[in-house]
């Protein structure tokens, strides 16, 4: 006998039809403004003292339980957290396309379910388009164009077994991957005009040693130092290679290396550059620091959010719970920040 009723095992999901296609209305609630509850439906007059605005953030499982099963989607979650509109956040752009490496380097994007690797590609698309416009990070571009341009010569030189999803959406992808190589190719750093004043050539050697106090990468120095004689000559200076392994390292680090080579205080390192190098090569870099703002994990909510835009927690909801929890003996950190690496972790990829 058919069921004409309301399904009573769950209220189903509110969906909306938008430019991309149809999307849950609980996704693009994030980043947007809501309505707020209203006594009267049919009187409601929209204002802004009726709407809020709710940050991004994507409520996640972290572990399965008896009592807690659920599933992190990777295409919705980048969804909720507005990864998209991100890329244009000087703040957060490192970190996005940190994300986009791993996800193309790491088993492709023709292994992602057909909502995530539509994501992921407006997602590079938006970071050509911010590249083009901004005349900064053309090598992040190329870089990204060059592994989707591999991974599409794989995919074609397959004799059986096709991508994740409809053979027209892959199609549609590679038409995505043409046009961001398109925009990459035709990108030129064009020199700024005669009328705009002072050019780097112009500063006093005091203000392009600060400059280059203020870059963290050693590629970037040696780099520069091949650009010009100036930065050349500020680039070998000691002081430069000092800071930056007082930047990079810790007092521990550093002691240790001192006393593999017989030294007893920083005072007698003749060569930072060299002292720097082996300080990398034993401890490595720490990556953090290329990144202005990185995506936190609450521990009392299991909610992924910008730290600059904050989230609903259950703490401010209800502040009797994190009482609760306390007097239960709890030791959990408030906030966590998540790598890139290990945002990932959460999907099942």
């Amino acid at each position: 006998m058919p069921f004409i009723s309301k399904d009573w095992r769950s209220p189903g999901e509110a969906w909306v039809k938008t430019d991309e296609g149809w999307e849950r209305l609980k996704v693009l609630e994030c980043g947007k403004r809501k309505r707020l509850p209203s006594t009267n439906e049919d009187n409601y007059e929209s204002d802004d003292n009726n709407e809020e605005t709710i940050p991004p953030h994507c409520h996640i499982t972290i572990r399965c339980t008896r009592e807690i099963a659920g599933f992190n989607g990777l295409g919705e979650a980048v969804r909720r957290l507005d990864f998209r509109s991100s890329v244009r956040d000087r703040r957060r752009f490192h970190y996005i396309v940190a994300l986009l490496r791993l996800l193309v380097a790491h088993k492709g994007i023709a292994n992602l379910s057909g909502s995530a690797q539509k994501q992921l590609l407006q997602m590079v698309e938006e970071v050509a388009s911010h590249v083009s416009d901004s005349q900064q990070h053309l090598n992040v571009l190329r870089g990204l164009s060059l592994q989707l341009q591999h991974i599409v010569y794989q995919e074609n030189q397959k004799c059986w077994g096709k991508p994740l999803g409809s053979s027209n959406l892959w199609h549609e992808h590679v038409e995505t991957i043409k046009r961001i190589q398109h925009l990459a190719n035709q990108i030129e750093i064009k020199e700024p005009g005669p009328e705009i004043r002072p050019k780097l050539h112009d500063l006093p050697e005091e203000c392009i040693r600060e400059i280059i106090l203020r870059i963290a990468d050693h590629k970037d120095l040696e780099a520069s130092a091949d650009a010009w004689k100036i930065m050349s000559k500020l680039v070998n200076e000691q002081r430069i290679w000092r800071e930056l392994i007082r930047f990079h390292f810790n007092q521990n680090q550093i002691d240790s290396i001192l006393e593999l080579n017989k030294l007893k205080c920083l005072n007698e390192v003749e060569d930072w550059k060299k002292f720097y190098h082996q300080l990398r090569r034993t401890y490595g870099l720490n990556d953090n620091y290329q990144f202005a703002e990185i995506l936190s994990l609450c521990r009392y909510c299991c909610c992924l959010f910008w730290p600059s835009d904050g989230h609903p927690c259950i703490v401010d909801q209800s502040p009797d719970y994190k009482q609760r929890l306390e007097e239960a003996g709890s030791q959990l950190t408030l906030i966590q920040p998540v790598l890139p690496a290990q945002f990932l972790k959460f999907f099942s990829l």
